[in-house]
Order: C-alpha cells, then sequence, then structure tokens
C-alpha cells in the first residue's frame, strides 16, 4: 500500500532554555488536511511547540521539515511563503483600524504592498472582494465597518485568524484559540474555525486548554504534552486508557 508523505515532521526536536526542557525530543508527522490538538498542563511545551514550527524559536537539535523542505533554519518569512501560518493567545490586530481594514493589511502584506491600500487603484476591488469573501465565511462581514477595538473577545479572535487566512496557508497554527473568550462565544468561535478549516482541507495544528473544547471540536488526534515530551499521540477517547496520560491531562 502506498505511503501518503507527510506534511509537517519533526524529528527528535529539542528546545532547552537553561535547565528548562521546554522541548525534549519531539518526533510527530502530520498529514495534509489532518487536524491535530495539543494538550497538557501549563509548562508543558505546547507554545514552544508552536514556536519552532513557525520559526520564532530555532531548536537546538533535530529535524523539521515541511512538504519536502527541511525548514529546521528556515526564517519566519520564508515559512510564511511556504504556506505555514499561526495567530497568537492575544490577538495580533490593529485596534484603531476597521475589521474589514484589518482583513486588508494581512492581504497587503501577503502581495508585498504597504499599507497604502487607497494608492492601489488597479486592485482594490479584487483585494475588498477577497478581504470580504474571508470575512463572511467567518461570520464576520456583518461587522466589517467598526472599529477592531469595538469587537467581543470571541470576534476579536476569530479576525485574528482571518488575518492570518490572507496568507494562504497549508498549515494553520492556533495557539489557544479560545484563552479570555467568554463560555458562551467558544462555540462559535470554534464552529465558525473548524468550519473553514475543514471546508479548505488545512492542516491545522491548535494548541488548546478546554478539553470540552478538544473533545468537541478536536478529538481526532490528539497530542499529549508533559515537561516537553510527547506522552500520547492518538485518539481522544485513549488518554482515559493510560493511568500516566490520564493523571497528566485530567489530574487524576
Amino acid at each position: 500500500m502506498h505511503e501518503v508523505a507527510s506534511l509537517l515532521s519533526l524529528t527528535h526536536v529539542k528546545k532547552y532554555f537553561g535547565a528548562v526542557r521546554a522541548v525534549d525530543g519531539v518526533s510527530f508527522q502530520i498529514g495534509q488536511g489532518e487536524i491535530v490538538s495539543v494538550v497538557g498542563p501549563n509548562g508543558a511545551g505546547k507554545t514552544t511547540l508552536i514556536n519552532l514550527i513557525s520559526g520564532e524559536l530555532i531548536p537546538d537539535s533535530g529535524r523539521i521539515k515541511f512538504k519536502d523542505f527541511d525548514i529546521t533554519f528556515t526564517p519566519i518569512h520564508k515559512r510564511v511563503k511556504l504556506g505555514i501560518v499561526r495567530s497568537y493567545q492575544l490577538p495580533q490586530i490593529f485596534e484603531k483600524l476597521s475589521v474589514l481594514e484589518n482583513v486588508l493589511a494581512g492581504l497587503l502584506s501577503y502581495n508585498g504592498h504597504a499599507l497604502d491600500f487607497w494608492s492601489l487603484k488597479s486592485s482594490k476591488k479584487a483585494l475588498i472582494k477577497r478581504a470580504e469573501e474571508i470575512l463572511d465565511a467567518l461570520g464576520l462581514l456583518n461587522k466589517a465597518t467598526v472599529e477592531a477595538r469595538k469587537l467581543s473577545e470571541g470576534e476579536r479572535k476569530i479576525l485574528d485568524v482571518a488575518i492570518a487566512l490572507t496568507l494562504n496557508p497549508e498549515l494553520l497554527l492556533l495557539d489557544e484559540p479560545t484563552t479570555s473568550v467568554s463560555l458562551e462565544e467558544k462555540d462559535m468561535v470554534m464552529s465558525v474555525l473548524m468550519k473553514y478549516i475543514k471546508q479548505h482541507g488545512i492542516s491545522s495544528v491548535i494548541v488548546e486548554h478546554d478539553l470540552e473544547v478538544v473533545e468537541k471540536y478536536l478529538s481526532s488526534r490528539i497530542l499529549v504534552m508533559n515537561e516537553g515530551k510527547v506522552i500520547y499521540n492518538g485518539e481522544f477517547q485513549g488518554i482515559r486508557l493510560d493511568e500516566r496520560v490520564r493523571a497528566v491531562v485530567f489530574g487524576e
């Protein structure tokens, strides 16, 4: 049987900060269109792992490959061009710009233009159309003219991802997409994001601390991290069967 090549692979990746082994010999692969969630206690190494994949950190040892490229030492902007894009725990948005202008800023950045949007007469309509398509797909088109600072926390999270989507990701890295989001908005945020990700076949690595969110939306494949190591890689149901993993995840 022919084996499908992985989109992303990490091999024995390590990142230490002094005596702290933030990521300690991590290896795993992600296939095209696969969605993988990363869970574990505070300090387990989850965000460091995302930073290593995105290029914000360089590993002390090990290799990272994306498609057919070794990207272990590739800078962030080149990883973005290859298709690796991330969003943050704290949304990276322009507070005083409108929702539409935030997404346009992302599109302009991807196309190598300065933020002088209104001077680009020839491509203005096409850029607006694309920005509106993204906002419509994520349920924010009705807020297009609203200043970003006036959005709810959940809407801000979605806008942050909308900006990331302007970079046409093949691999989307989401770090705690429901952090600081109210209980009422968590379902809205996750249902909107997962619908878009699945419809467009975007491979994703999603760090999430809320186990109810993980079980409901991200249960297809779970990586459990503890003390810098991946101690479980499989389906959500399996984490209850291993006593050590259950203790880390549920505190039992």
